[in-house]
């Protein structure tokens, strides 16, 4: 049997129609926008500023060279060998980029900067493949920059790891990353302002980035990418900023402030046609909040010409009375997509992508077992950002996910056997879980919790989703099983699905870890988790559990910023638990730079 290639060969070879002029127009446009910003710059104090930092550095690194020296042989030995543990001074006051790489060791060190060419080489191997347009999309869309910062986004999600959930986490980055530099440069072939392939967009169908990607595992002559996911959704954790301009333009449109920044974020991107126009048809659900609803009128107002298919399942779904209606919703989706392209949905495909997902999700399980040991191994960002990725928009179809993973676990268990810990053995203090949807201007905020307070996150509550196995024979079933796995997609798992499945969830799985300790999430912008929260604080008491509440507005710092989400941590681990940090460098330091 001959070897499939994905992403297949034929998006990539679609011939391009880029029109020139109107490339032309708008870079005149934005060589304006750039002019413009020149003239307004105060280049006295941007002099003084640069010439602050070069003073800074100066000072700290002499001072780093003091320290170090300042160290008895043995202590030497130990910062070389298994690296530097005061983290905070990474961190240059007010900014939100670190001023250096860490130190972690010679064997870790020299293997972090392997996997940093690694990632290099696969960005510039990907985009070669049709370059001109990705490096248009630089000049159409502001957040297109941002992922020029997916290195350093790796580093602070990756800080003060060593052994092997640092070698684990950088794979699973790995997978992440390819996936996203794929389809940036599929995205940017396909946008009609841009590469403009009339052949890519016959092949593409779009959904909205709360729609898992496994419909499309049916349709291996297609391309399916999440229209939101990359220009808004996920870039909005790498740059904390990316957002706010979309925000303030659907807000000044006279959208209320207290919207989820979410459905915000994508209605403001749509009012400043600040997403792209491609593909066949668009695919939307019903999503976890009438917010989020409201996106999908902009985006048929937006592009008139993409045909959308409103993929509703009921929220009840613990009752399999909505199972069938659920299954009925796929057909037509199915059908939809069929007279949009011409393609022809393919079971063998369908389940031969499933049947590796359902692998997938054994060796997501093995992961659990493991985190719930007395040694947990695999903790972090990395991991968090892998699971949510894996469930929702990958789903099996990349076979290069699968072995991957398994090498993942492999590492996992070779960790597990040898007695190792995620963290270095001081840091190892608190077992807790995060509660509620996280923000996204701060993805690594669960590093930080172990880093200075040694606080091990060990599961994310959207990672407890639909484990289990996928129907892969009989074909009414596995349209069933599809729609219960698509009833409990990412957020309409706990905050869709009634008090039960947010409030009692919450204390089974704090039972399942072992975990006394909870992140409480609060995000500013949503009324669901608001109207249980006063539940889950007194149950929470009753039952003797930690609830630390960190407020946040998901994708707008300027609300709550990163600063404060790690003071109401400092506060109450000083005054209720009575704990000292595992590295008072990190208690406090200035990254909350917003407009």
């Amino acid at each position: 049997m001959a070897r499939v290639q994905y992403p297949n060969p034929k998006f990539f070879r679609a011939k391009d129609d880029i029109d020139w002029k109107k490339q032309g127009e708008n870079l005149k446009e934005v060589m304006g926008i750039f002019g413009g910003m020149l003239k307004q710059v105060d280049w006295k104090a941007f002099a003084k500023k640069t010439a602050d930092d070069f003073k800074a550095d100066g000072e700290r690194a002499r001072g780093e060279f003091k320290d170090f020296m300042a160290l008895d042989n043995a202590e030497k030995w130990d910062r070389v060998v298994n690296g530097e543990r005061s983290l905070g001074r990474l961190y240059r006051k007010g900014a939100m980029a670190t001023v250096r790489r860490e130190w972690r060791g010679v064997k870790d060190t020299a293997y972090d900067f392997y996997e940093w060419a690694r990632l290099w080489g696969m960005l510039l191997m990907t985009f070669s493949k049709d370059l001109i347009p990705a490096m248009n999309s630089a000049l159409w869309y502001r957040w297109m920059i941002s992922y020029f910062c997916c290195h350093g986004f790796m580093d602070k999600n990756i800080l003060g790891l060593r052994g092997s959930n640092l070698r684990m986490s950088h794979e699973l980055t790995y997978q992440i990353f390819r996936y996203v530099a794929e389809n940036l440069v599929l995205l940017s072939k396909a946008d009609r302002k841009n590469g403009n392939s009339t052949a890519l967009n016959k092949m593409m169908i779009t959904f909205d980035e709360m729609t898992m990607g496994q419909i499309m595992a049916g349709f291996p002559d297609l391309c399916g990418i999440p229209h939101q996911l990359l220009p808004m959704f996920l870039v909005s954790e790498i740059d904390q900023l990316v957002c706010i301009p979309y925000i303030d333009a659907v807000e000044s449109y006279g959208l209320p402030s207290d919207t989820c920044p979410v459905p915000s974020s994508e209605c403001g991107a749509l009012v400043i046609n600040a997403l792209p126009d491609m593909g066949s048809g668009f695919i939307s659900s019903s999503m976890p909040c009438d917010g989020s609803t409201m996106a999908s009128s902009y985006f048929s107002r937006r592009f008139p010409n993409i045909p959308v298919f409103h993929l509703c399942f009921p929220v009840r779904y613990m009752d399999e009375e909505t199972v069938q209606m659920g299954a009925d919703d796929i057909k037509a989706c199915i059908k939809f997509i069929e007279e949009q392209t011409g393609a022809k949905w393919s079971w063998d495909a369908y389940f031969t992508c499933m049947k590796r997902f359902n692998q997938e999700t054994d060796l997501e399980l093995q992961k659990w077992e493991i985190n719930k040991s007395a040694r947990p191994q695999l903790i972090g960002p990395s991991y968090e950002l892998f699971r949510k990725w894996n469930y929702e928009m990958d789903g099996g179809i990349d076979p290069r996910v699968l072995p991957s993973m398994q090498k993942v676990n492999r590492m996992l268990m070779k960790a597990y056997e040898n007695g190792e810990t995620a963290w270095p053995e001081r840091k190892m203090k608190y077992r807790a879980l995060v509660w509620s949807c996280p923000a996204h201007y701060y993805a690594n905020f669960s590093n930080w919790l172990a880093n200075c307070w040694g606080i091990d996150v060990l599961v994310e509550m959207e990672s407890l989703n639909y484990t289990k196995h996928l129907e892969t024979e009989d074909k009414e079933e596995a349209l069933r099983d599809l729609a219960r796995l698509y009833e409990r997609m990412v957020m309409r798992r706990h905050t869709n699905g009634g008090y039960q499945n947010v409030v009692d969830e919450c204390w089974r799985q704090c039972e399942a870890w072992n975990a006394k300790l909870v992140i409480m999430y609060q995000n500013v912008a949503c009324k669901n988790m608001a109207t249980v929260q006063g539940l889950l604080d007194e149950q929470g008491r009753q039952r003797g559990y930690d609830l630390i509440w960190v407020e946040h507005d998901l994708m707008d710092p300027r609300t709550v910023s990163r600063r404060t989400m790690r003071d109401k941590v400092n506060e109450y681990m000083r005054t209720v638990m009575r704990a000292e940090p595992v590295d008072p460098s990190l208690v406090e330091f200035e990254d909350e730079v917003c407009m």
